[in-house]
């Protein structure tokens, strides 16, 4: 998928879809910004920007739901992402993190097809755009959590995108200590964060050698001060550390990053 989301458990392949599947009756439903509805045909389709459409059906918030749904501010973008559990909320926050991810949207079509039983349709999860332009199209669900009739809308969503050029994922539980470390460090993804001027230069500077986290924020100013710039820098891959192997802690290496 991209290199932050390969931490993800994917679990086998993507089951194929039925020969009963007329592909000839490929058709997305998506709502661009503003809310007006389209339906095309998929191969009038794949030159759209999903990445900018409003979700194709609406986020549940409701007392006793085991779901938690909710709306996550995409710092890539500055626009805010819907999740509807925790788990989706861990993919979004992984590719908000990811420099390869450029634009991401929430439930961004139905795929209507038809096959042996009549009409049939199905919203993935996300829609990914890739810095290189490729296309990205994703469904969250746990191993565990997949019946016969998910698995098969799967492998029809994978046949539909590869018609339309592009890749598919169905992605499940997220690596914990990872996504812990990325999510202490989204806290401090906002440009605010860079504040005061200077710290970024000097931070830069102090890790041209690795060092321990707090021993190089003390090098670079007063450590509560420099703090929240270093997280921020980690944030946008200035700085880097080995976010996979252990929580971070005062003494975590951390290095120069991509600058």
């Amino acid at each position: 998928m991209c290199a932050d989301l390969g931490c993800v458990r994917v679990a086998g392949a993507v089951a194929v879809a039925g020969s009963g599947v007329a592909e000839r009756w490929f058709e997305l439903e998506y709502r661009l910004a503003g809310g007006s509805s389209r339906r095309e045909p998929l191969a009038a389709c794949p030159g759209e920007r999903f990445e900018d459409v409003e979700p194709v059906r609406r986020f549940h918030f409701e007392k006793g739901l085991r779901s938690f749904a909710g709306w996550w501010w995409f710092a890539t973008t500055g626009c805010h992402v819907g999740f509807e559990s925790w788990l989706e909320r861990d993919h979004v926050m992984l590719m908000d993190f990811d420099p390869e991810i450029t634009g991401l949207s929430s439930q961004p079509f139905w795929l209507h097809w038809r096959d042996d039983e009549g009409s049939r349709r199905h919203a993935p999860d996300f829609f990914a755009r890739r810095a290189d332009g490729t296309a990205l199209v994703i469904d969250v669900r746990p191993d565990d959590r997949i019946g016969g009739r998910d698995a098969e809308a799967f492998g029809v969503t994978a046949r539909a995108c590869a018609i339309a050029g592009w890749e598919f994922r169905r992605v499940g539980e997220c690596d914990q200590v990872r996504v812990a470390n990325v999510r202490w460090l989204s806290r401090y993804r906002h440009s605010r964060c860079a504040a005061p001027a200077g710290t970024v230069e000097a931070l830069l500077e102090v890790f041209r050698q690795p060092r321990p986290l707090f021993a190089g924020a003390a090098m670079a100013g007063e450590r509560l001060r420099v703090l929240p710039v270093l997280f921020h820098l980690m944030w946008q891959r200035a700085l880097a550390a080995d976010l996979a192997g252990a929580l971070l802690d005062a003494g975590t290496m951390v290095w120069l990053g991509r600058v």
